[in-house]
């Protein structure tokens, strides 16, 4: 039997969801659940039915997990503890500092209804926390290195478009190449945080607008780019839609370790990713992790559970047979 996925949300993680369950031979869609009018949501799925998502408890025993695709900020901490209650699910939230309590409310909704849930799940948090594990296991003497881009930073992008006078605008992460180099040498520098990273952003600002204003606003934001050597670029809306309408992302996750009686040996473990499209790679780990969630709850677990939790063979539509004899 195939396994059951409901859609919550069809922005770019949910349209990157539908895509990833038509590429796996063991799943099928059972629904997509929007707060809009679904009138207004069109499926890349021939045959997808769009329903409201106040309906979705009509839905209990029509779904095996429920993948949310809501925004970590507002829609995450709520829905996620609170379909916990009625489905297995899975989320991507990210902000890393309020992981520990999200976990504890979804844990605790999803023990006392008998659900299995995974949350932060996508490659940082997701691919990229397991090889930062795999590496601190391995490597017990070392320092720890993640580097993020060059990628499109969605949040970053929105506080640009934010700025008086500013019409549009994409925003990137870069790392600093001196700084990367220096690590993959096994230099194991401190960095600071204009060390690591530099922001590159290309405005489209608005007629009459002072340019020279909005780059300084830009700049001096706080939390943003205050602490980073930014570069602002003023681009025409064209040349926005030509050369930055992607959503590109990566990065590198690193351990500089030693071994030997004395320290003497080094070693690099390096991680990377180099992404055409972050939401459609994201809803790719969101669906092997649905595949996960659906196993364990036929096992009978209950209780939320981190990608730290889930044996990787979880993760695979082929069998323990398989899996020794073509990828050990």
């Amino acid at each position: 039997m195939s396994i059951r996925i409901g859609i919550l949300g069809h922005g770019n993680l949910g349209r990157g969801v539908e895509c990833a369950v038509m590429q796996n031979k063991d799943m099928e869609l059972a629904g997509i659940f929007t707060r809009r009018d679904p009138a207004d949501v069109s499926p890349l799925t021939d045959g997808a039915r769009v329903y409201p998502s106040d309906k979705l408890a009509d839905f209990k025993d029509k779904i095996d997990v429920l993948i949310l695709c809501g925004g970590s900020a507002t829609d995450l901490p709520l829905q996620t503890p609170e379909y916990a209650k009625m489905f297995n699910v899975i989320d991507s939230f990210d902000t890393h500092a309020n992981i520990p309590d999200h976990f504890a409310k979804v844990d605790k909704s999803a023990k006392e209804n008998g659900k299995t849930a995974i949350i932060s799940v996508g490659w940082d948090p997701g691919m990229f926390s397991l090889n930062r594990l795999y590496a601190n296991a391995i490597l017990t003497d070392g320092k720890d290195y993640t580097f993020w881009g060059k990628g499109v930073s969605q949040g970053h992008s929105d506080a640009v478009r934010r700025v008086e006078g500013v019409a549009d605008a994409k925003q990137y992460t870069v790392p600093v190449k001196s700084s990367l180099d220096a690590v993959r040498n096994g230099e194991n520098p401190e960095l600071s945080t204009r060390e690591k990273h530099t922001r590159e952003c290309f405005v489209v600002a608005k007629d009459g607008a002072d340019k020279a204003k909005i780059e300084n606003d830009i700049k001096t934001m706080p939390n943003y780019f205050s602490d980073y050597d930014t570069t602002v670029n003023f681009i025409d809306a064209e040349e926005l839609r030509k050369n930055h309408s992607g959503i590109p992302h990566g990065g590198f996750v690193i351990r500089s370790g030693k071994t030997g009686m004395n320290g003497e040996h080094n070693h690099i473990i390096e991680y990377s990713l180099k992404l055409d499209s972050n939401p459609e790679f994201t809803a790719c780990v969101l669906v092997a992790y649905a595949r996960a969630a659906y196993r364990l709850s036929k096992e009978g677990s209950a209780g939320c559970k981190t990608v730290f939790d889930i044996a990787p063979a979880y993760l695979s539509a082929l069998s323990g047979e398989e899996l020794r004899k073509n990828l050990l």
